[in-house]
Protein backbone atom coordinates (compact mmCIF):
# COMPACT_ATOMS: atom_id res chain seq x y z
CA UNK A 1 0.00 0.00 0.00
CA UNK A 2 1.42 3.39 -1.00
CA UNK A 3 1.87 6.41 1.24
CA UNK A 4 -1.14 8.33 -0.06
CA UNK A 5 -3.50 5.37 0.33
CA UNK A 6 -2.26 4.78 3.88
CA UNK A 7 -2.76 8.46 4.67
CA UNK A 8 -6.33 8.44 3.39
CA UNK A 9 -7.09 5.51 5.69
CA UNK A 10 -5.42 7.25 8.64
CA UNK A 11 -7.33 10.44 7.92
CA UNK A 12 -10.60 8.50 7.76
CA UNK A 13 -9.82 6.99 11.15
CA UNK A 14 -9.15 10.46 12.62
CA UNK A 15 -12.44 11.76 11.23
CA UNK A 16 -14.33 8.82 12.69
CA UNK A 17 -12.63 9.44 16.02
CA UNK A 18 -13.51 13.16 15.78
CA UNK A 19 -10.18 14.20 17.25
CA UNK A 20 -6.73 15.06 15.96
CA UNK A 21 -3.55 16.59 17.32
CA UNK A 22 -2.00 18.50 14.42
CA UNK A 23 1.55 19.77 14.06
CA UNK A 24 1.33 22.94 11.95
CA UNK A 25 4.05 24.82 10.06
CA UNK A 26 3.97 28.45 8.88
CA UNK A 27 6.79 30.03 6.83
CA UNK A 28 5.07 32.25 4.25
CA UNK A 29 7.10 35.41 4.91
CA UNK A 30 9.50 36.40 7.69
CA UNK A 31 8.15 34.47 10.67
CA UNK A 32 9.03 30.81 11.16
CA UNK A 33 6.44 29.06 13.31
CA UNK A 34 5.48 25.59 14.48
CA UNK A 35 2.41 24.93 16.61
CA UNK A 36 0.50 21.97 17.98
CA UNK A 37 -3.29 22.33 17.90
CA UNK A 38 -5.98 19.89 19.01
CA UNK A 39 -9.32 19.65 17.23
CA UNK A 40 -8.99 23.07 15.63
CA UNK A 41 -9.68 24.84 18.91
CA UNK A 42 -7.06 24.06 21.56
CA UNK A 43 -3.55 25.54 21.38
CA UNK A 44 -1.02 23.17 22.89
CA UNK A 45 2.14 24.84 21.60
CA UNK A 46 3.07 27.99 19.74
CA UNK A 47 6.75 28.35 18.86
CA UNK A 48 7.84 31.32 16.72
CA UNK A 49 11.20 32.59 15.48
CA UNK A 50 11.08 36.24 14.44
CA UNK A 51 13.36 37.71 11.77
CA UNK A 52 12.47 41.37 12.37
CA UNK A 53 15.89 42.35 13.72
CA UNK A 54 17.64 41.02 10.61
CA UNK A 55 15.31 42.52 8.00
CA UNK A 56 15.22 45.82 9.86
CA UNK A 57 18.75 46.44 8.57
CA UNK A 58 17.37 46.49 5.00
CA UNK A 59 14.11 48.35 5.62
CA UNK A 60 11.97 45.37 4.63
CA UNK A 61 11.89 41.62 4.07
CA UNK A 62 14.71 40.19 1.93
CA UNK A 63 13.25 36.93 0.49
CA UNK A 64 16.56 35.05 0.17
CA UNK A 65 17.53 35.82 3.75
CA UNK A 66 14.06 34.87 4.97
CA UNK A 67 14.26 31.47 3.27
CA UNK A 68 17.67 30.66 4.74
CA UNK A 69 16.56 31.66 8.22
CA UNK A 70 13.49 29.40 7.94
CA UNK A 71 15.80 26.47 7.21
CA UNK A 72 17.83 27.21 10.33
CA UNK A 73 14.81 27.72 12.59
CA UNK A 74 12.50 24.80 11.83
CA UNK A 75 14.23 21.94 13.67
CA UNK A 76 14.81 23.93 16.89
CA UNK A 77 11.19 25.13 16.76
CA UNK A 78 9.98 21.53 16.53
CA UNK A 79 11.85 20.70 19.73
CA UNK A 80 10.42 23.78 21.42
CA UNK A 81 6.84 23.00 20.35
CA UNK A 82 7.02 19.41 21.56
CA UNK A 83 8.39 20.63 24.88
CA UNK A 84 5.62 23.23 25.24
CA UNK A 85 2.95 20.61 24.52
CA UNK A 86 4.66 18.06 26.77
CA UNK A 87 4.36 15.40 24.10
CA UNK A 88 6.51 13.34 21.73
CA UNK A 89 6.42 12.86 17.99
CA UNK A 90 4.37 9.68 18.44
CA UNK A 91 1.57 11.85 19.85
CA UNK A 92 1.16 13.79 16.58
CA UNK A 93 -1.74 12.64 14.35
CA UNK A 94 -1.21 14.81 11.25
CA UNK A 95 0.96 17.56 9.75
CA UNK A 96 -0.30 20.83 8.28
CA UNK A 97 1.57 23.46 6.31
CA UNK A 98 0.98 26.81 4.64
CA UNK A 99 1.48 26.37 0.88
CA UNK A 100 0.40 29.85 -0.24
CA UNK A 101 0.10 32.72 -0.70
CA UNK A 102 3.47 34.20 0.28
CA UNK A 103 7.11 34.41 -0.76
CA UNK A 104 7.88 31.40 -2.95
CA UNK A 105 11.24 30.53 -1.36
CA UNK A 106 9.90 30.90 2.16
CA UNK A 107 6.86 28.77 1.36
CA UNK A 108 8.99 26.08 -0.28
CA UNK A 109 11.10 25.80 2.86
CA UNK A 110 8.09 25.05 5.05
CA UNK A 111 6.40 22.79 2.50
CA UNK A 112 9.56 20.71 1.97
CA UNK A 113 10.13 20.35 5.71
CA UNK A 114 6.49 19.39 6.36
CA UNK A 115 6.47 16.82 3.55
CA UNK A 116 9.64 15.23 4.88
CA UNK A 117 8.27 15.13 8.43
CA UNK A 118 4.91 13.70 7.31
CA UNK A 119 6.56 11.03 5.16
CA UNK A 120 9.12 10.14 7.78
CA UNK A 121 6.48 9.76 10.50
CA UNK A 122 3.86 8.24 8.13
CA UNK A 123 1.33 10.99 8.88
CA UNK A 124 -1.37 12.67 6.78
CA UNK A 125 -0.33 15.99 5.22
CA UNK A 126 -2.87 18.84 5.17
CA UNK A 127 -2.37 21.88 2.89
CA UNK A 128 -3.60 25.22 4.26
CA UNK A 129 -4.19 28.60 2.64
CA UNK A 130 -2.46 31.32 4.66
CA UNK A 131 -5.50 33.63 4.51
CA UNK A 132 -7.83 30.85 5.66
CA UNK A 133 -5.42 30.40 8.53
CA UNK A 134 -5.85 34.02 9.60
CA UNK A 135 -9.65 33.62 9.62
CA UNK A 136 -9.33 30.39 11.61
CA UNK A 137 -7.27 32.04 14.36
CA UNK A 138 -10.64 33.15 15.70
CA UNK A 139 -11.63 29.52 16.37
CA UNK A 140 -8.78 29.13 18.85
CA UNK A 141 -9.34 32.56 20.41
CA UNK A 142 -13.12 32.07 20.64
CA UNK A 143 -14.11 28.39 21.07
CA UNK A 144 -17.79 29.36 20.93
CA UNK A 145 -17.51 30.98 17.48
CA UNK A 146 -19.03 28.98 14.64
CA UNK A 147 -19.98 29.97 11.07
CA UNK A 148 -21.70 31.83 9.60
CA UNK A 149 -19.97 35.16 10.24
CA UNK A 150 -18.40 38.02 8.32
CA UNK A 151 -14.65 38.48 8.72
CA UNK A 152 -12.38 41.38 7.82
CA UNK A 153 -8.95 40.03 6.82
CA UNK A 154 -6.43 42.87 6.79
CA UNK A 155 -2.67 42.50 6.49
CA UNK A 156 0.35 43.78 4.62
CA UNK A 157 -0.69 42.01 1.44
CA UNK A 158 -4.42 41.42 1.80
CA UNK A 159 -7.58 43.37 2.59
CA UNK A 160 -10.75 41.30 2.20
CA UNK A 161 -14.24 41.19 3.62
CA UNK A 162 -15.23 37.52 3.67
CA UNK A 163 -18.53 35.81 4.34
CA UNK A 164 -17.64 32.59 6.18
CA UNK A 165 -20.65 30.49 5.25
CA UNK A 166 -19.36 27.30 6.86
CA UNK A 167 -16.01 25.75 7.70
CA UNK A 168 -13.84 25.92 4.60
CA UNK A 169 -16.47 27.70 2.47
CA UNK A 170 -15.94 31.40 1.82
CA UNK A 171 -17.58 34.13 -0.22
CA UNK A 172 -15.62 37.27 -1.10
CA UNK A 173 -17.82 40.29 -0.40
CA UNK A 174 -15.21 42.97 -1.02
CA UNK A 175 -11.50 43.53 -1.25
CA UNK A 176 -8.79 45.98 -2.08
CA UNK A 177 -8.52 47.14 -5.68
CA UNK A 178 -4.88 48.14 -5.20
CA UNK A 179 -2.76 48.46 -2.04
CA UNK A 180 -3.66 46.52 1.09
CA UNK A 181 -4.21 48.38 4.37
CA UNK A 182 -1.01 47.08 5.94
CA UNK A 183 1.00 48.09 2.88
CA UNK A 184 -0.38 51.62 3.12
CA UNK A 185 0.54 51.81 6.81
CA UNK A 186 4.09 50.72 6.06
CA UNK A 187 4.59 53.20 3.21
CA UNK A 188 3.22 56.16 5.14
CA UNK A 189 5.42 55.15 8.09
CA UNK A 190 8.48 55.64 5.88
CA UNK A 191 7.48 59.25 5.23
CA UNK A 192 7.59 59.78 8.98
CA UNK A 193 11.02 58.09 9.17
CA UNK A 194 9.54 55.20 11.14
CA UNK A 195 11.74 52.10 10.67
CA UNK A 196 10.59 48.64 9.61
CA UNK A 197 8.15 47.21 10.63
CA UNK A 198 6.36 50.50 10.04
CA UNK A 199 2.72 49.59 10.71
CA UNK A 200 2.97 48.52 14.37
CA UNK A 201 5.33 51.40 15.21
CA UNK A 202 3.02 53.91 13.51
CA UNK A 203 0.15 52.53 15.60
CA UNK A 204 2.08 53.19 18.81
CA UNK A 205 3.01 56.70 17.72
CA UNK A 206 -0.61 57.41 16.77
CA UNK A 207 -1.73 56.62 20.32
CA UNK A 208 -0.01 59.85 21.39
CA UNK A 209 -1.48 62.07 18.67
CA UNK A 210 -4.59 64.04 17.73
CA UNK A 211 -6.45 62.12 15.03
CA UNK A 212 -8.33 65.23 13.86
CA UNK A 213 -5.24 67.38 13.31
CA UNK A 214 -5.00 66.60 9.56
CA UNK A 215 -7.65 65.79 6.99
CA UNK A 216 -7.10 63.08 4.39
CA UNK A 217 -9.38 61.97 1.51
CA UNK A 218 -11.48 58.82 1.68
CA UNK A 219 -11.21 57.04 -1.70
CA UNK A 220 -14.33 56.10 -3.65
CA UNK A 221 -14.70 52.56 -4.99
CA UNK A 222 -17.22 51.12 -7.42
CA UNK A 223 -17.72 48.01 -5.32
CA UNK A 224 -19.81 48.74 -2.25
CA UNK A 225 -17.55 46.73 0.05
CA UNK A 226 -14.26 47.28 -1.80
CA UNK A 227 -11.23 49.21 -0.56
CA UNK A 228 -8.70 51.45 -2.29
CA UNK A 229 -5.68 52.60 -0.33
CA UNK A 230 -3.26 53.50 -3.12
CA UNK A 231 -4.77 56.94 -3.76
CA UNK A 232 -5.03 57.68 -0.05
CA UNK A 233 -1.41 56.64 0.50
CA UNK A 234 -0.24 58.83 -2.41
CA UNK A 235 -2.28 61.81 -1.23
CA UNK A 236 -0.84 61.53 2.28
CA UNK A 237 2.73 61.22 1.01
CA UNK A 238 2.34 64.13 -1.43
CA UNK A 239 0.77 66.33 1.24
CA UNK A 240 3.73 65.62 3.52
CA UNK A 241 6.21 66.54 0.79
CA UNK A 242 4.33 69.75 0.00
CA UNK A 243 4.28 70.85 3.63
CA UNK A 244 7.99 70.20 3.98
CA UNK A 245 8.76 72.13 0.80
CA UNK A 246 6.87 75.06 2.30
CA UNK A 247 9.02 74.80 5.40
CA UNK A 248 6.07 73.74 7.56
CA UNK A 249 6.56 71.27 10.36
CA UNK A 250 4.74 67.95 10.35
CA UNK A 251 3.75 66.79 13.80
CA UNK A 252 4.51 63.10 13.38
CA UNK A 253 2.25 61.79 16.13
CA UNK A 254 -0.73 63.82 14.83
CA UNK A 255 0.01 62.81 11.24
CA UNK A 256 0.15 59.14 12.26
CA UNK A 257 -3.05 59.43 14.30
CA UNK A 258 -4.97 61.21 11.51
CA UNK A 259 -3.89 58.66 8.90
CA UNK A 260 -4.71 55.74 11.19
CA UNK A 261 -8.15 57.20 11.89
CA UNK A 262 -8.86 57.53 8.17
CA UNK A 263 -7.88 53.93 7.36
CA UNK A 264 -9.68 52.46 10.36
CA UNK A 265 -12.89 54.36 9.59
CA UNK A 266 -12.87 52.93 6.06
CA UNK A 267 -12.24 49.36 7.25
CA UNK A 268 -14.85 49.44 10.00
CA UNK A 269 -17.56 51.22 7.98
CA UNK A 270 -17.36 48.78 5.06
CA UNK A 271 -17.07 45.68 7.25
CA UNK A 272 -20.13 46.59 9.30
CA UNK A 273 -22.04 47.58 6.17
CA UNK A 274 -21.31 44.19 4.62
CA UNK A 275 -22.32 42.37 7.80
CA UNK A 276 -25.59 44.23 8.18
CA UNK A 277 -26.49 43.97 4.48
CA UNK A 278 -25.95 40.18 4.49
CA UNK A 279 -27.90 39.71 7.70
CA UNK A 280 -24.88 38.46 9.65
CA UNK A 281 -25.13 38.35 13.42
CA UNK A 282 -21.41 37.91 14.01
CA UNK A 283 -18.35 39.78 12.76
CA UNK A 284 -14.65 39.02 13.26
CA UNK A 285 -11.27 40.40 12.24
CA UNK A 286 -8.02 38.69 11.30
CA UNK A 287 -4.56 39.40 9.91
CA UNK A 288 -1.65 41.58 10.95
CA UNK A 289 -3.63 44.84 10.76
CA UNK A 290 -6.14 43.30 13.17
CA UNK A 291 -3.50 44.00 15.83
CA UNK A 292 -4.05 47.73 15.27
CA UNK A 293 -5.32 49.15 18.55
CA UNK A 294 -7.79 51.64 17.06
CA UNK A 295 -9.24 49.09 14.63
CA UNK A 296 -9.85 46.68 17.49
CA UNK A 297 -11.55 49.22 19.74
CA UNK A 298 -13.62 50.84 16.97
CA UNK A 299 -14.92 47.56 15.55
CA UNK A 300 -15.87 46.39 19.02
CA UNK A 301 -17.58 49.68 19.90
CA UNK A 302 -19.40 50.27 16.64
CA UNK A 303 -20.18 46.60 16.08
CA UNK A 304 -21.84 46.31 19.48
CA UNK A 305 -23.79 49.49 18.78
CA UNK A 306 -25.06 47.86 15.57
CA UNK A 307 -26.23 44.80 17.52
CA UNK A 308 -23.49 42.47 16.28
CA UNK A 309 -21.41 39.99 18.24
CA UNK A 310 -17.78 40.99 17.66
CA UNK A 311 -14.88 38.51 17.81
CA UNK A 312 -11.31 39.80 18.01
CA UNK A 313 -8.33 37.43 18.39
CA UNK A 314 -5.44 38.38 20.70
CA UNK A 315 -2.67 40.30 18.97
CA UNK A 316 -0.29 37.35 19.07
CA UNK A 317 -2.72 35.39 16.85
CA UNK A 318 -3.16 38.26 14.39
CA UNK A 319 0.42 38.32 13.15
CA UNK A 320 1.75 35.25 11.31
CA UNK A 321 1.74 32.12 13.48
CA UNK A 322 1.23 28.38 13.08
CA UNK A 323 -1.64 28.08 15.57
CA UNK A 324 -3.99 29.54 12.97
CA UNK A 325 -2.72 27.00 10.41
CA UNK A 326 -3.42 24.14 12.80
CA UNK A 327 -6.92 25.46 13.41
CA UNK A 328 -7.74 25.66 9.71
CA UNK A 329 -6.15 22.27 9.08
CA UNK A 330 -8.52 20.43 11.41
CA UNK A 331 -11.55 21.46 9.37
CA UNK A 332 -9.69 20.65 6.15
CA UNK A 333 -9.02 17.20 7.60
CA UNK A 334 -12.72 16.73 8.40
CA UNK A 335 -13.53 17.68 4.80
CA UNK A 336 -11.05 15.11 3.47
CA UNK A 337 -8.61 17.66 2.02
CA UNK A 338 -5.19 16.02 2.04
CA UNK A 339 -2.01 16.64 0.06
CA UNK A 340 0.36 14.18 -1.53
CA UNK A 341 4.13 14.33 -1.61
CA UNK A 342 3.86 16.37 -4.82
CA UNK A 343 2.50 19.36 -2.88
CA UNK A 344 4.10 22.55 -4.17
CA UNK A 345 4.29 26.15 -2.97
CA UNK A 346 1.77 28.48 -4.66
CA UNK A 347 2.83 32.10 -3.97
CA UNK A 348 -0.31 33.54 -5.63
CA UNK A 349 -2.77 31.05 -4.15
CA UNK A 350 -6.32 32.37 -4.04
CA UNK A 351 -8.94 31.45 -1.44
CA UNK A 352 -12.00 32.27 -3.54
Amino acid sequence: MGYEQRMREKANALRERGSARILAVESSCDETAIAIVENGRVERANAIASQIDVHQLYGGVVPEIASRMHVEALDPLLDEALKQADCGMDDIDAVAVTYGPGLVGALLTGVSWAKAFAYGRDLPLIPVNHIEGHVSANYVAHPDLEPPFVCLVASGGHSHIVNVNQYGHYELLGGTTDDAAGEAFDKVARVLDIPYPGGPLLDRLADEGNDHAYRFPKPHTEGKYDFSFSGLKTAVINQAHNLRQQGKEIVAKDWAASFRRCVVDILVEKTLMAALDTGAKQVAIAGGVAANSLLRSELERRGARAGLSVFIPPKRLCTDNAVMIGAAAYYRLLAGDLAGLNLNALPSLNMF
